[in-house]
C-alpha cells in the first residue's frame, strides 16, 4: 500500500526553481519526509524528460518511496518507475494499463463524482481529487471544488478502499484545514499533493518537515464532536445556566470586523453581557489580538474594496491560534460582489459558526435562486422542516455550527438540529439586533469551547429572553424605548448570573429538538 500522505509534485519553470536544480530539491524534500513524487514537466522534449526520471529514480530509491510519471507513460516504462499519473484528457487508462506492467501503479485526476466513479471502476490505484483552490501552477483546471466539492466526491466514494490525495493551493496555513473539513462521514483523505509550497520553498526539507506534522495532527480550531445523549433537548436546557454563568466569569473578548452602522449597539449588548468588545476592521491587527484569546466575528454588512483582504488575514491569524471565528454573511445574496466574497472567504479559511439569515444560508450553501433585496432575507420559500434540514446539511458539510435566523431559529452541528422560538418581533424592527447575534454567540464560544452547539444555544436564550423581558417592561412603547430596556435586561441577567440566581432561565425556554 503505497504512502499518499505528503505526495510531492514537481514543477521545472524557472520562477518555482530559482536557479536551482530539480533533483536536488526534490532529495531535500525526500529528507524531510514526502511519501511519493510525481515528476511533471510538460515543456521540455523526451530526451530531457527521460534523462531528468532517471535520476530523479535514482533519487527516490534511495529513499524508497515511489516515482511516478506525468501523463508520460513512455518515460515511465524507459526509466522503470514504478507509476504514472494520468489526467481527464491524457492516455486512457485502459491503454496505460496495458502498457505498463502489471504492478505499476496508476492515479487519475477526478474533480467530479461522476469522474471518481469511473476512475475507480476502471481500476485507478489511487485519486487525485480537485483542484481544491485556485493556482497559478495549472491553468487548464476545470473546476475549483474546495473542500465542499471533495468531501462530497469521498462520501460518493465511501465503500470504495481506494486512496485519495487532494491537490490545488494547499500551503501549510490550509493543509490541516483541508484534511479535516473534506472529510466525509465514512472516508477522509490519504493525503495532500504539493507544489509550490514545497519546489519553491527556500528550505525544501524543512517545508517537508512541516507538512509532515501538520498532516500528522488535526487543526487547533477542531473540536471533538459531542455524542447526542437521550432527551437532547433536556440535558442542553440543563447546563445552559451554568454556560452562561461561565460566560460572565470569563469576561471573553470578542474581536468584531463589523459592519459601521451597527458597531456602537453591538459594543454596548458585549458590556452590557459582561464581555469585552473590540471593533477592529484591520487585519493586520489580528496578529497580535488573537494572542489575547478571544474570538474573531466577520460581518460582511458595509464591504469596501480592502474588507475581503482584512477578513482573511484575520481568520488566517485566528485559526492558527485555534481561537472562534464566526461568519455573520450580511447581505450575501444581494449583490455579484457580496456573493464573490462569500466565496473567497469560505475558501479562505475555517468558521467555528456561520449565522445567517434564510438567504444568506442559501448562499453560503451554494443555491443559485437566492436573490437578496439588501440585508433582509426576502421572502421565505422553505417550511420549517427544510430550514432544519438546509442548517444541518452546511453545518455537516463545513464541520462547523450553523445559525438560521428567523422567527423560528435553527441551530445545527450537523448532528443535532435545535428550533428556538424566543425573542419578540421588536428584535426585527431594531438595526443591530441580528448582527449582535454573532458577537454574542462569540463571548460563549470562547467560554465553553467543549460543545459548541450548547455554547451558541446558551448565548441565543440570554439574548432573546432579555427580549421578552424588556418588551414586557411598561415603559417600552415602540423599537426606540426597546433598545435602551433591551440593553437593561441583558445587564440584569448577567447580575443575577453573578449571584447565581438562575431564575431569568426557570420555564422560559421555548426549545425543541427537529428530528430529521
Amino acid at each position: 500500500m503505497v504512502d499518499l500522505s505528503l505526495y510531492l509534485v514537481t514543477d521545472s519553470t524557472p520562477a518555482i526553481l530559482k536557479g536551482r536544480d530539480l533533483c536536488t530539491v526534490v532529495d531535500q524534500a525526500l529528507q524531510g519526509g514526502v511519501t511519493v513524487v510525481q515528476y511533471r514537466d510538460k515543456s521540455n522534449d523526451t530526451g530531457v524528460m527521460v534523462e531528468t526520471a532517471r535520476k530523479l529514480h535514482q533519487i527516490t530509491k534511495k529513499y524508497n518511496v515511489p516515482l511516478l510519471i506525468n501523463d508520460r507513460v513512455d518515460v515511465a516504462l524507459a526509466i522503470g518507475a514504478e507509476g504514472v499519473h494520468i489526467g481527464q484528457d491524457d492516455l486512457k487508462y485502459e491503454e496505460a494499463r496495458r502498457l505498463l506492467p502489471e504492478n505499476a501503479i496508476i492515479g487519475i485526476s477526478t474533480s467530479t463524482v461522476e469522474e471518481a466513479k469511473k476512475a475507480i471502476a476502471d481500476g485507478a490505484d489511487y485519486l487525485g481529487i480537485g483542484t481544491m483552490f485556485a493556482t497559478p501552477t495549472k491553468t487548464n483546471t476545470k473546476s475549483v471544488i474546495g473542500t465542499a466539492g471533495t468531501q462530497a466526491i469521498l462520501d460518493a466514494i465511501s465503500d470504495s478502499p481506494v486512496g485519495t490525495v487532494s491537490i490545488g493551493g494547499i500551503n501549510h496555513s490550509n493543509v490541516q484545514r483541508v484534511i479535516y473539513q473534506s472529510q466525509s462521514p465514512k472516508k477522509a483523505l490519504d493525503g495532500v499533493a504539493i507544489v509550490s509550497a514545497i519546489m519553491a520553498a527556500d528550505d525544501p526539507t524543512a517545508s517537508a518537515k512541516h507538512f509532515a506534522e501538520l498532516i500528522k495532527n488535526p487543526p487547533r480550531f477542531a473540536v471533538a464532536s459531542t455524542a447526542p445523549r437521550p432527551n437532547e433537548v433536556e440535558a442542553l436546557l440543563t447546563e445552559v445556566p451554568q454556560v452562561v454563568r461561565k460566560m460572565v466569569e470569563v469576561h471573553p473578548l470578542v474581536h468584531s470586523m463589523i459592519n459601521i452602522v451597527v458597531a456602537n449597539f453591538v459594543a454596548n449588548v458585549v458590556l452590557s453581557i459582561g464581555a469585552s468588545p473590540i471593533m477592529a476592521p484591520y487585519g493586520d491587527e489580528a496578529t497580535d489580538l488573537c494572542n489575547l484569546d478571544g474570538a474573531l466575528l466577520i460581518n460582511m454588512g458595509t464591504l469596501t474594496s480592502e474588507s475581503v483582504s482584512n477578513y482573511l488575514k484575520a481568520i488566517k491569524a485566528y485559526n492558527e491560534r485555534g481561537n472562534p471565528v464566526i461568519y455573520d454573511p450580511v447581505g450575501a445574496a444581494a449583490t455579484h460582489i457580496r456573493r464573490n466574497a462569500v466565496s473567497q472567504l469560505m475558501a479562505g479559511g475555517y468558521f467555528d459558526l456561520i449565522k445567517g439569515n434564510e438567504g444568506e444560508i442559501r448562499q453560503v450553501w451554494g443555491s443559485s435562486a437566492v436573490q437578496q433585496r439588501g440585508v433582509d432575507s426576502g421572502p421565505s420559500t422553505l417550511d420549517g422542516k427544510q430550514k432544519a434540514t438546509l442548517a444541518r446539511d452546511l453545518a455537516r458539510r463545513e464541520r462547523n455550527v450553523v445559525l438560521m435566523t428567523g422567527a423560528t431559529d435553527y441551530l445545527s452541528d450537523g448532528e443535532r438540529v435545535i428550533a428556538v422560538e424566543n425573542g419578540h418581533p421588536y428584535l426585527g424592527q431594531v438595526t443591530g439586533t441580528g448582527c449582535a447575534i454573532g458577537t454574542i454567540s462569540g463571548c460563549f464560544l470562547t467560554a465553553h469551547r467543549s460543545d459548541r452547539l450548547l455554547a451558541v444555544l446558551s448565548g441565543i436564550l440570554m439574548y432573546e429572553i432579555a427580549a421578552e423581558n424588556a418588551a414586557a417592561s411598561e415603559h417600552v412603547r415602540g423599537p426606540g424605548s426597546f433598545v435602551p430596556a433591551f440593553l437593561d435586561e441583558l445587564y440584569a441577567i448577567r447580575t443575577a448570573v453573578a449571584k447565581g440566581d438562575d431564575s431569568w432561565f426557570v420555564g422560559r425556554a421555548k426549545v425543541q429538538e427537529v428530528k430529521l
